[in-house]
């Protein structure tokens, strides 16, 4: 059976996500317009610096509003903001496009993605503290589908 665009970009995405450094979250990105790839990303580390799965993890606390104590590694930029550097790098435009990634983007890539001009994100899974994002969206006129509504969960979240 032939799958829909978004399975068939979610798929590629999960490829993608098979480069991340990180494996924590192992997460990949994949921007698309007109049905075309323009730009994709990774869990990583920025260019030339060390990577996770070469010098371990640099986790740090963070405390959510509600007191919850959640670990965050810091070492690593999101795949959402590496293919929106990618694309920068390259003289891309993202104005109009779409956006698929492995979770419900997270405050600061939300932040970006309403910036570059990026109009839909279909996120493969929820996101524990997805709250502002969804409300940021919403207010920008971002359209979000996620697709499994599971809560996404990993390692010393």
């Amino acid at each position: 059976m032939r799958p829909d665009w978004d399975e068939y970009f979610i798929d590629m995405m999960n490829t993608v996500a098979t480069r991340a450094t990180c494996d924590r979250g192992k997460s990949g990105c994949i921007i698309v317009r007109d049905k075309r790839i323009i730009s994709t990303g990774y869990v990583g580390s920025p260019s030339g610096l060390p990577h996770c799965d070469e010098v371990g993890h640099l986790m740090k606390q963070v405390i959510d509003d509600d007191g919850t104590t959640r670990q965050h590694c810091m070492r690593t930029i999101h795949a959402e903001q590496n293919a929106i550097c990618q694309a920068a790098r390259h003289g891309i435009s993202l104005e109009g496009s779409t956006l698929y990634c492995k979770m419900e983007p997270c405050r600061v890539c939300a932040m970006l993605i309403i910036s570059c001009g990026i109009k839909t994100v279909v996120a493969k899974s929820m996101y524990h503290a997805a709250e502002e994002t969804r409300e940021m969206f919403k207010l920008a006129g971002v359209e979000m589908r996620v697709v499994d509504q599971a809560i996404e969960s990993y390692d010393n979240q």
